[in-house]
């Protein structure tokens, strides 16, 4: 198991889910964790106090990704804290439900919001932790990508579309930030969790989940600790992989 004893990971949107999962494993290997939020305070301060029970730091820090001025002062913060940024997993993401014939069921304005959030927000905070990454020596970025990106399904349009952008943009970082900073994503399928809950409702959601995996070759779909267990791999131990999307499907593809 890698110690992470005196590294420092950034982790945006980790009040719950995904990024709350992926704090936790970086947390119980002992590094020092940001738990970035925009809304959900008591959530984010819920994983704190657990990322501390696993052994690791903790620190909170209110930002909302599409700012830019905010992305810039949550790695401030950081550096004023810990010194330093070694990891920085993009996890922070937004959608709308919407059915993808329903073509006026999408504004523009919702394309700007999830674009600013899932695209955008990522390069900002890329570009305001990029120097902190090459300065501590084998900085790594994950980002938190979907299996929309690839084949146009996922909750709207303008979802999948947002996905697919990140996907590109994380080549092209790779490109551009090679050799000094590594940059991957991971692209799950479908997530058991609070999104999907509240998208769908609690009774909508679990016939949706028990549906889905039965149309997988391995009969399941992602728990949030199984894309954080994947996300902890790319950051700590696939140490000659850069420019990759990892598809978390549960064999998917096959079909």
């Amino acid at each position: 198991m890698t110690d992470l004893s005196g590294k420092t990971a950034i982790i945006t949107g980790s009040s719950s889910g995904v990024g709350a999962a992926s704090a936790l494993r970086f947390a119980a290997r002992g590094a020092k964790v940001v738990i970035n939020y925009s809304k959900s305070r008591q959530e984010a301060e819920a994983t704190a106090a657990a990322c501390r029970d696993a052994g690791g730091e903790a620190m909170l820090c209110a930002a909302d990704v599409a700012d830019d001025a905010a992305c810039r002062a949550m790695v401030d913060k950081t550096v004023a804290a810990w010194g330093r940024v070694d990891f920085l997993v993009n996890s922070a993401g937004t959608t709308r439900r919407c059915a993808h014939d329903d073509l006026d069921g999408l504004s523009g304005e919702d394309f700007h919001h999830i674009y600013d959030v899932n695209v955008i927000g990522v390069f900002q905070m890329v570009r305001a932790a990029a120097p902190h990454l090459r300065a501590a020596g084998d900085g790594v970025v994950v980002n938190i990508s979907a299996c929309g990106g690839f084949d146009g399904k996922g909750s709207s349009i303008a979802y999948a579309a947002s996905k697919g952008a990140l996907n590109t943009m994380t080549l092209s970082l790779a490109r551009a930030l090679a050799p000094d900073i590594r940059v991957n994503a991971v692209a799950p399928n479908l997530i058991d969790g609070r999104w999907v809950r509240a998208m769908m409702g609690e009774d909508a959601a679990r016939a949706h989940v028990a549906a889905t995996a039965g149309k997988h070759p391995l009969s399941r779909v992602n728990s949030p600790d199984d894309v954080a267990a994947a996300v902890l791999w790319l950051a700590t131990v696939a140490t000659t992989v850069t420019g990759e999307i990892i598809r978390l499907d549960a064999g998917h593809h096959l079909s």
